[in-house]
């Protein structure tokens, strides 16, 4: 309890940049190991080939629902839970959690069995390949069998950082982590005594390990771990209109973010058009390029924590540098990035394949993006510093436009043009651009400090 209370005041009355730091960097070392993850899969599951390569590449778009899906809660319970540990009121943040839990608990049954039922028609729309699909579907809806799991563990895991605690749950996501490496290699190729089931092992892997974090999760949450209890989880009464003032914070980002995926579905149809190879390119500059978008999550989640709180505490003008701090940390780091992918593209690239058609293409795509990097960093915190203000409608209304806009130039700029492949990697970055110094403005005005929720 003792812990609880000076990492609040830190929050609210601390010196900003040593908290952002406190807050951030737990999340960011989870997020690496998450990066980790990503890339073993992606190495373990090249050794058999590209065509498995593509299996997972085009898994991971349609993942992505789920994961988008699961911003209603997480949004909508560290935007009221960190509001009301800002302003002392623990009855009702314990309150919010838990009506997010039962939120959680329903959504993810009901997009898990929605999500297994249409795996196929979701990777068909992509004009995957038919020996693609053979290894896809099996992969795909493994995972959504766990996927409500998912929505349970992010909820926790949200009501843990809203609170203040970056450090549990990192903790807990690095042990699952770590159990999901060692199981890869072990579930695809059928070392010892375990069955060698190639591309649905890694997603099998995937299972098991998150189900672990649950149980975990679940246990600390129970036993007081947040310093304030949160407890009979079997007696709580779901209340509709709970649900919903959780849910309407958290619907205009996930509605942004399904936009996203949904613009991704579409430019994975013209990636398709120029061959595997392409597709596989494409597996291979997401996964290192995640590096740079999980390191800006982490100060997006601090950033999320800390305007939440100065503003349940009253501290409007505290809560924009803490939001501003966040900002710029987050763009020292992809400068970083930056220059790793312009610089070495090809020693990049060349980790993950052999094959001198996807290594040409991964180059490209490293070098095009980098570029980038530093405007993904602010559009992902001024995102989290928004959602911590509780208001989300300004990144819907700059994210869905700059999203939609993806299809028309992917297609100007690949065919129009001539410019193949490239076209769009490009699209990527000049969007990003675009989008970063819209939403940095709308920041600037301010209207967020006065948002209630």
């Amino acid at each position: 309890m003792t812990q609880e209370i000076k990492i609040n005041n830190e929050i609210t009355e601390g010196p900003i940049s040593k908290t952002i730091f406190k807050l951030a960097m737990p999340v960011v070392l989870g997020m690496l190991l998450e990066f980790a993850l990503s890339v073993t899969d992606y190495f373990w599951v090249g050794k058999l080939g590209a065509t498995a390569q593509d299996a997972v590449t085009s898994s991971m778009v349609v993942m992505w629902i789920i994961f988008v899906l699961i911003t209603i809660v997480q949004v909508g319970v560290t935007a009221l839970v960190s509001r009301f540990i800002g302003a002392d009121n623990k009855d009702k943040a314990s309150f919010y959690i838990k009506q997010g839990l039962a939120l959680a608990l329903f959504l993810g049954l009901f997009f898990s069995v929605i999500g297994f039922w249409v795996t196929p028609q979701l990777l068909t729309f992509m004009d995957t390949s038919s020996s693609t699909l053979l290894l896809a579907i099996p992969y795909l809806r493994i995972f959504f069998v766990s996927g409500f799991i998912f929505f349970w563990n992010e909820t926790i895991c949200a009501s843990f950082r809203a609170s203040g605690d970056t450090k549990t749950p990192t903790i807990v996501s690095s042990i699952a982590i770590l159990f999901n490496i060692i199981l890869d290699p072990l579930l695809i190729f059928g070392y010892g005594p375990f069955p060698e089931l190639g591309v649905a092992g890694a997603s099998i892997a995937t299972a098991i390990s998150v189900s672990l974090g649950m149980i975990i999760l679940t246990s600390l949450l129970l036993k007081g771990k947040l310093g304030y209890p949160v407890n009979q989880l079997h007696k709580i009464k779901p209340k509709l209109t709970e649900f919903w003032k959780i849910a309407k914070i958290g619907l205009p980002m996930s509605t942004q973010q399904l936009v996203f995926v949904a613009v991704y579905l579409f430019l994975i149809k013209i990636v398709h058009s120029f061959g595997e190879s392409s597709a596989a390119a494409m597996g291979i500059g997401n996964r290192m390029e995640s590096f740079s978008y999980l390191t800006c999550f982490g100060f997006s989640l601090a950033a999320s924590t800390m305007v939440g709180q100065n503003l349940g505490a009253g501290k409007p003008e505290r809560a924009a540098k803490c939001a501003y701090g966040s900002v710029g940390l987050a763009v020292l780091m992809t400068l970083i990035m930056t220059f790793l992918f312009i610089l070495f593209p090809k020693f990049i690239a060349g980790v993950f394949t052999d094959d001198p058609e996807v290594l040409s293409i991964a180059v490209d795509y490293l070098i095009i993006l980098g570029i980038s990097q530093f405007a993904m960093a602010i559009e992902i915190v001024l995102e989290g510093s928004f959602s911590g203000a509780g208001d989300t409608i300004p990144p819907m209304v700059v994210m869905i436009p700059g999203s939609l806009a993806r299809i028309p130039l992917a297609y100007y700029l690949c065919f129009d043009l001539g410019w193949g492949i490239n076209g769009v990697w490009w699209t990527l970055t000049i969007t990003t651009l675009v989008k970063s110094m819209i939403l940095a403005y709308w920041f600037k005005l301010g209207y967020w400090k006065l948002k209630e929720v």
